[in-house]
């Protein structure tokens, strides 16, 4: 049987500054995830975002899995995650005074 796969994008031309959280994504038919960050306007220095897992898409905590963050603009960045349940979302805090624009992808493969 041929595989699954489906892109989601979770966010598009999104600015993050300070605390900032993805649109949660339910998963669970999926077996593993790719997850990709684009920065489309901004440089940020040294920062990650956390991939985060839930069984409801309300109640949420850290999977362990860190990713890090371009640091200039039309930088790409990813991470596969396994494991994970049935929803997704990313996490983080950008420093005061450091914003970007994003798009961020979840590739889902079965």
């Amino acid at each position: 049987m041929p595989r699954q796969v489906y892109t989601a994008v979770v966010e598009r031309n999104v600015t993050w500054a300070g605390a900032f959280a993805t649109e949660p994504y339910e998963a669970g038919w999926a077996s593993e995830a790719l997850i990709f960050i684009r920065i489309l306007k901004g440089d940020i220095a040294q920062q990650n975002a956390a991939v985060q897992i839930s069984p409801d898409g309300i109640h949420w905590l850290d999977a362990g899995t860190q990713i890090p963050l371009p640091e200039q603009t039309d930088g790409l960045t990813s991470v596969r995650v396994t494991h994970f349940g049935n929803w997704l979302r990313l996490v983080g805090e950008l420093p005061p005074g450091q914003t970007c624009t994003v798009m961020v992808y979840f590739v889902l493969k079965d």
